[in-house]
């Protein structure tokens, strides 16, 4: 019989899982000890760099452009969705996931490949305002779409492993962000932007792992069921509540007024504890009562006042409002009627109508014809590797640790390593906030699609599909 890549014959069998949980949990208090120590350290050497008495540059904000009618937004919309299936058909026959297609839409449009004359006409300046606010509407029932997506039912049998790996594919990554940001804050950064929000969102950009696009990745390749299917979404469910949590206290932070940031952070993990605690138990017993056919125009009304509600109480707690829309997906049972319909009939008006708005209006501020030198394409080349480092060396690590085969743990390191429009979604929060600079925003969009895209034929390498069959 042929031996399967996939199982951990690299290593005795054990019947008891014992001591693989706590040499696990070990290791996680440790990681997390190093990974605050480490944190501590560089913020020591980098905050004297930056201007302590001015807060976050304040960013150019599309909402300040003079409007110009209805007429550019429908233009921009068009091209970018006609473009975007294009792109999405040729990148499926690559075996790419749809999405990359999509986002190159976007920045092909805008003025870095086919410059700022050509791509004023399509995406004029005069629609950024409305296409701004389109962006954020779709941006926020997508993430409510990926909350209701998560499901805890993932992480049962495997939950220590589940956790460590996802923990560590956030630790190690955040860590290794931070302390390049010591070497790209005075390069590419304005002082008036405080070191430490910048170290922040390094860490936390380079942290992210796009949950749908491994569960897209993951349909295709018929691997959704398999055991290393079910692991890599468990971790990316986990990883992506976690990263979401630290998006918001970080976001919190930057904004909050001098000696303010702590009340922010406590704030938004009060209201975590309350949606987890209390709004939990309620929905769990309201959407049992919809559990029909066809959901009472009541129903669909009383869920989108709580979307609205929740995203804007984290708006107004200081952190953002995609976090609120996120954690009100993920409070609602997957398996309901109600997640159910939402995914069903929000599914393709969010991704094909108005997603398309936040792909144009990434593509707008994307200036990669900025990147000019040997210098900023070895600075972009460096992300990419520290990035990748993190994520797989992280994901490989901790997955070894707790057992799983050297194959198996390099598939799920690749996995992980997705990140795709979650990325985006996390790099225009940090731009928005003044953050992150134009040209450093340019690089981090470069690394999400490199990535994203290395991934499917790296996976393919690593399981073959005889293998996948044979696991089905």
């Amino acid at each position: 019989m042929p031996h399967s890549p996939l199982s951990p014959h690299d290593e005795k069998p054990t019947a008891d899982p014992t001591p693989h949980f706590f040499r696990a949990l070990l290791g996680y208090g440790t990681m997390i000890a190093i990974a605050v120590a480490i944190f501590l350290v560089v913020r020591h050497y980098g905050q004297p760099m930056s201007n302590p008495s001015a807060g976050p540059a304040a960013a150019v904000k599309a909402a300040q452009e003079k409007p110009g009618g209805i007429l550019p937004v429908l233009v921009a919309l068009a091209a970018v969705i006609a473009l975007g299936q294009v792109l999405a058909k040729v990148c499926l026959w690559f075996g790419q996931p749809p999405v990359i297609g999509e986002i190159l839409a976007g920045i092909l449009l805008g003025p870095s490949l086919i410059g700022v004359h050509a791509s004023a006409w399509i995406l004029p300046d005069s629609a950024a305002p409305y296409l701004g606010v389109v962006a954020q509407l779709g941006v926020i029932l997508y993430m409510f779409l990926v909350g209701l997506d998560l499901s805890a039912e993932r992480l049962r049998g495997r939950a220590h492993v589940a956790a460590l790996v996802s923990h560590a594919s956030i630790v190690v990554p955040f860590v290794l962000g931070t302390i390049l940001a010591l070497v790209l804050y005075p390069k590419l950064c304005s002082r008036d932007v405080p070191f430490t929000s910048f170290a922040l969102f390094m860490g936390v950009a380079m942290s992210i792992t796009a949950f749908p696009v491994l569960a897209r990745i993951l349909t295709d390749r018929g691997m959704a069921r398999s055991e290393l299917g079910t692991l890599a979404l468990s971790c990316a469910a986990a990883d992506d509540a976690t990263a979401w949590c630290l998006l918001a206290l970080v976001v919190g932070v930057t904004r909050a007024e001098p000696g303010h940031g702590v009340v922010v952070a406590i704030g938004a993990m009060a209201y975590v504890a309350v949606m987890l605690g209390l709004i939990r138990p309620v929905v769990r017993r309201l959407v049992s009562r919809w559990d029909t056919e066809h959901l009472p125009r009541s129903a669909v009304a009383l869920v989108f006042l709580a979307l609205l509600v929740s995203a804007l109480t984290t708006e107004w707690l200081g952190i953002h409002a995609l976090f609120g829309a996120f954690l009100l997906g993920a409070v609602i049972p997957r398996d309901s009627t109600v997640a159910k319909a939402f995914t069903s009939q929000l599914h393709h008006i969010t991704t094909i109508l108005l997603l398309p708005a936040f792909f144009a209006f990434t593509g707008m501020h994307t200036r990669i014809d900025l990147l000019s030198g040997a210098e900023q394409w070895l600075i972009c080349g460096a992300i990419i590797v520290v990035a990748t480092i993190g994520k797989f060396g992280g994901t490989v690590a901790a997955a070894r640790l707790t057992g799983l085969g050297w194959r198996e743990s390099a598939a799920l390191g690749t996995l992980m390593n997705t990140r795709g429009l979650m990325e985006l979604i996390v790099l225009n929060v940090g731009r928005d906030l003044g953050v992150i600079p134009q040209s450093l925003f340019a690089m981090l969009v470069i690394m999400a699609l490199v990535t994203t895209i290395a991934t499917s034929p790296i996976v393919r390498r690593l399981v073959p599909a005889t293998d996948v069959v044979a696991k089905a």
